[in-house]
């Protein structure tokens, strides 16, 4: 039984999100959760209440245990990209991409 949880939207580049999706994939949910908490970055909190939830999923709709639960799958997609303009030198007009992230993390039970 799979429990799944996405996030779309979030304001920070999937490049910089994948680093901390690689870093729980395939772990047991509440080492997942330990890497999460001691990371110091943006992505690691947001990928953090994203597996929470994937976890709550598991255990309110499926009745998992929580503690038999891993990683299944942590993916990071790319979501639309704020194109932001600005005046640069010389008149030229410069720009500046805001990217944005959809995070999907899949937890399973451990047989």
């Amino acid at each position: 039984m799979e429990a799944k949880a996405i996030a779309k939207g979030l304001r920070v580049s999937p490049i910089r999100a994948r680093l901390v999706a690689d870093m729980i994939r395939g772990k047991k949910a509440d080492e997942a959760l330990n890497i999460l908490t001691n990371v110091n970055n943006k992505s690691a909190k947001l990928t953090k209440k994203v597996l929470d939830s994937a976890i709550a999923n598991a255990v309110n709709n499926l009745n998992a245990d929580a503690t038999t639960l891993y990683v299944k799958e942590a993916r990071v997609d790319a979501g639309p990209t704020m194109k932001r303009h600005f005046f640069d030198s010389r008149s030229h007009i410069g720009h500046r991409d805001h990217r944005t992230s959809h995070i999907i993390i899949v937890v399973a039970e451990k047989n």
